[in-house]
């Protein structure tokens, strides 16, 4: 089968918490010549895309009070379930 183009859409949805969200989205789209891999082009273009999303959340997530308190949640309950021998 001869694929001349393929696109990949990535998206995400955070929680700030108050009711409050964020989603944002990446699509991305590359020419395929014959004999190219097109699924190793959609691996790279999905990897692509979904670190675009991370780097865009990134400073609103830094800034939410609801998404520092989660992380501080998170790193305190896995402390505790690797000082019990888990």
């Amino acid at each position: 089968m001869k694929f001349t183009t393929v696109s990949v859409s990535y998206s995400r949805k955070f929680n700030l918490g108050d009711y409050e969200s964020l989603e944002l989205g990446c699509s991305l789209w590359a020419q395929v010549e014959d004999g190219e891999d097109a699924d190793g082009v959609t691996q790279f273009l999905y990897l692509q895309a979904k670190a675009s999303v991370k780097l865009a959340a990134m400073p609103v997530l830094k800034a939410s009070e609801f998404q520092i308190n989660k992380a501080k949640s998170s790193k305190k309950v896995s402390g505790d379930i690797n000082e019990s021998g888990w």
